[in-house]
């Protein structure tokens, strides 16, 4: 027996056990939706460096930067996102400067 189970004795006082730790709360539909703008704006981004990157680019850094604003949980996919949608208009410029096209030339 420790002290203070010989002091609670003396005085009465009942022991109350500490109070478990809280669940972490579901998130909410606007996180929910914020983290899928961040998931689409990665995929987005990626699949723009090899077609598309017109459309997509832009795409993706319009989601990462909602998703940034709406706060996502995944803020590292969000950036990630937007990095590859300013590459992808980057690779544009490129092809564009390179040989006066605005889509992807093999051959």
């Amino acid at each position: 027996m420790n002290v203070t189970d010989t002091a609670l004795r003396s005085t009465g006082a009942a022991r109350t056990p500490s109070p478990s730790p809280a669940p972490a709360p579901a998130p909410t539909p606007a996180v929910r939706q914020a983290d899928g703008m961040a998931v689409a704006s990665f995929v987005f981004g990626l699949i723009g460096l090899l077609a598309m990157n017109l459309l997509l680019g832009p795409a993706s850094i319009v989601l990462a930067a909602l998703a940034l604003h709406r706060g996502t949980s995944r803020p590292g996919r969000a950036r990630l996102g937007l990095a590859l949608g300013i590459a992808d208009l980057a690779v544009l410029a490129w092809l564009v400067s390179a040989d006066q096209t605005w889509s992807w030339s093999i051959g």
